[in-house]
This record gives C-alpha cells, sequence and structure tokens, in this order.
C-alpha cells in the first residue's frame, strides 16, 4: 500500500499528495523510471504532450499490474493545441499513447497569453470532464489575472494548478489566491533543480534530522500543503523521494525555509511565455 496520503479536490476527486513527474526524462527511459517509481509506492504520474514520453508512461502502467483505480494520471495539454478543436484532438492523442480509456486530470500546460485562445482550450477540458473522459481539470502556470478570467466566463472552478513552487520561488499571493478559490496547488520543479539543496538553512535541518536537503524540502512543500511531483530516473533516489512520510519540520524549520524566498525562477515566465 503506498504511504502517500491524498487530497480532495474541488469536484471530490481525490489526488496523492505526491506524484511522480518525468519532465526532461527521454521516452526510452521513461518506462524504467515510472516501473521504479510504481514499485516504490507511487501512484501518481505526472506527464505531458510536450514531454514526448507518453507512451513510455504508459508502457510502464499496462506491465506495472497496479490496478487503474489505484493510478491518478496526469497529461498537459500542450501550447500549440490550443482552442476547442483542436484541444479534443490533442486529447485523443494523448490518451492513445497512454494506453488509458480516460485521465484522472487534464492540464492546460501554459496560458499563453498572447494566442489569447486558453478560454476556448478550457471549454474543451469541460466538454471532456462532463463526457466523464477526466476526472478532473485543471491548469499549469497560470497566474491570478488568467484564473480570474476563467472564473468569470466558466462555471467550473480549476481542480489544480500546477506551478513552479519551490523554496526559492514560493508564490504566496498565488497559493493565497488558490485558497480562496478551492484551487489546489501543485509544485512543478519542487526542488529548483537542485538550485537550494545547498543552502545552509535546509542543509543544517538535514543534519540534525539525518535526512537529505531534497527529502526536507519535500517534506516542506508536503506540511506547506501542496501536492509535489519529483522527478528522477535513479531508483534509489525515486525511493528517497518517497520516503518523507516518518518526520515533521518544526515550526522553527519551517520559518527557516520560508526565509529563502527570492524570486528565483528556473522556467520562463507564464505572463511571457507563448
Amino acid at each position: 500500500m503506498s504511504p502517500v496520503p491524498h487530497v480532495t479536490l474541488n469536484n471530490g476527486v481525490t489526488m496523492p499528495q505526491l506524484g511522480f513527474g518525468v519532465f526532461q526524462v527521454p521516452d526510452e527511459e521513461t518506462t524504467a523510471a515510472v516501473t521504479a517509481a510504481l514499485q516504490a509506492g507511487y501512484r501518481s504520474v505526472d506527464t505531458a504532450a510536450v514531454y514526448g514520453n507518453e507512451a513510455g508512461v504508459g508502457r510502464a502502467l499496462a506491465a506495472s499490474g497496479v490496478p487503474r483505480e489505484e493510478l491518478f494520471v496526469t497529461t498537459k495539454v500542450w501550447n500549440a493545441d490550443h482552442g476547442y478543436d483542436a484541444t479534443l484532438r490533442a486529447f485523443d492523442a494523448s490518451l492513445a499513447k497512454l494506453g488509458l480509456d480516460h485521465l484522472d486530470l487534464y492540464l492546460i500546460h501554459w496560458p499563453t497569453p498572447a494566442r489569447d485562445s486558453y478560454p476556448d482550450t478550457w471549454r474543451a477540458l469541460e466538454r471532456l470532464l462532463a463526457d466523464g473522459r477526466t476526472r478532473a481539470i485543471g491548469v499549469s502556470n497560470f497566474q491570478p489575472a488568467h484564473l480570474e478570467r476563467l472564473l468569470d466566463t466558466s462555471g467550473i472552478v480549476p481542480a489544480v494548478n500546477q506551478v513552479e513552487l519551490h523554496p526559492g520561488l514560493q508564490q504566496r499571493e498565488l497559493r493565497a489566491f488558490h485558497a480562496a478559490h478551492g484551487i489546489v496547488t501543485e509544485a512543478w520543479s519542487p526542488l529548483a533543480q537542485g538550485a537550494v539543496l545547498d543552502d545552509p538553512a535546509i542543509t543544517d535541518i538535514a543534519a540534525r534530522l539525518g535526512r537529505t536537503p531534497a527529502q526536507v524540502v519535500l517534506r516542506w512543500h508536503l506540511q506547506s500543503g501542496n501536492v509535489v511531483i519529483p522527478k528522477s530516473v535513479t531508483p534509489a533516489r525515486i525511493r528517497q523521494n518517497l520516503d518523507v512520510f516518518g518526520f515533521d519540520l518544526s515550526p522553527a524549520d519551517l520559518d527557516a525555509v520560508a526565509g529563502l524566498d527570492r524570486a528565483l525562477r528556473t522556467g520562463p515566465d507564464p505572463d511571457t511565455f507563448n
């Protein structure tokens, strides 16, 4: 049985709070990585059309023997496929590569504001939700203004917003917006691609607790209420990233990590990336 707790989305669907990400993992390596993750106890896998590895994820899921109802699979529609009809076609293509008959969560990958088509893309996601082809819908990399526009034009609030979030970029304003509207915060690049792991505030906590810096940061995410999707292709690291439920950070530890916020982006700015 997986040790991972679940969060309840705003439509009642439950989602593991810690999942396995496959960003930048080549398709030919993805099957082995996801297999190792499933064997370790992960049950949530996050991919995207643009990653080019949905087929590799699908092969691992099919061979795993894990019942479908125990899995939580997320993928995302890419920028070039925005628009109502194009999104529906992109969803079909992703589902076929994954070898599934439904998704658990489908996300708009980026708002791409210059295209000005994410409201139409969202309508397609609403259709997929209504048809039972995905259990929940959400967005990724949306800023408050993008979310406000969806809330003003749609009767369905995104269940999740997956954003870059780590100790160096804590997104306090955005997380407060999420909390006020019942949107779950999911963190990509939760370790800032390693950029925060050698900070003394992290390494001191890790040494005192007998944990790795990565485990400390992942624990910070969990105690902050974030859903988190660390990535690794190394089986030992995959297992290590899951081993974050046997300890707690103290209030002083949480304050120390909170002091690391410095607007450190490792990825694009959602207001300008198109």
